[in-house]
């Protein structure tokens, strides 16, 4: 997920990402039956296939699905959804939560009376690392989200686009 699209961009999250965290979303509501089909995922989440099973296997590089061969296969969390936070997922697709063009926040330098703009992406991916890793995919699937998150989504700023 990065920051900015293009120079001047808003805040995004990619259809990659959004995606992925559907897909795992829709596995942790089968994680006690049979691997889900791939095909099963897409129709159930409207996620074009081909573009889902490339997702997949990023997924499973990241150790967050498994994948079972055969008549009988498909696919699982390759561990309990409530130990897997949104973050993981984004960053098993996207790479850092957080980017500034190529780089990360902390290896730019601004000069002069700019100096200080380093510090605040820092805080900007704090803050994200703060909602993305404390919300896990059992509490999105179980539609109970941490409290803080409830407080964000009550401020009515939050539901204004800027």
């Amino acid at each position: 997920m990065s920051l900015w699209s293009g120079q001047n961009g808003p805040v995004r999250i990619s259809a990659k990402a959004d995606y992925a965290i559907r897909a795992v979303i829709e596995l942790a509501a089968v994680a006690d039956t049979n691997p889900a089909k791939g095909e099963q995922l897409a129709a159930a989440q409207r996620i074009p296939l081909r573009f889902l099973l490339n997702i997949l296997q990023d997924l499973k590089r990241a150790g967050i699905v498994e994948s079972q061969r055969g008549s009988d296969g498909g696919y699982r969390l390759a561990r309990p959804a409530d130990t897997v936070p949104l973050a993981d997922i984004i960053r098993a697709v996207e790479g850092p939560l957080a980017q500034v063009g190529d780089a990360r926040p902390e290896d730019l330098e601004y000069p002069g009376r700019a100096k200080a703009l380093g510090e605040v992406w820092i805080a900007v991916r704090a803050n994200l690392r703060a909602v993305l890793e404390q919300v896990t995919v059992a509490d999105v699937s179980e539609g109970s989200l941490p409290r803080t998150v409830r407080d964000l989504v009550r401020d009515p700023e939050a539901w204004v686009s800027h």
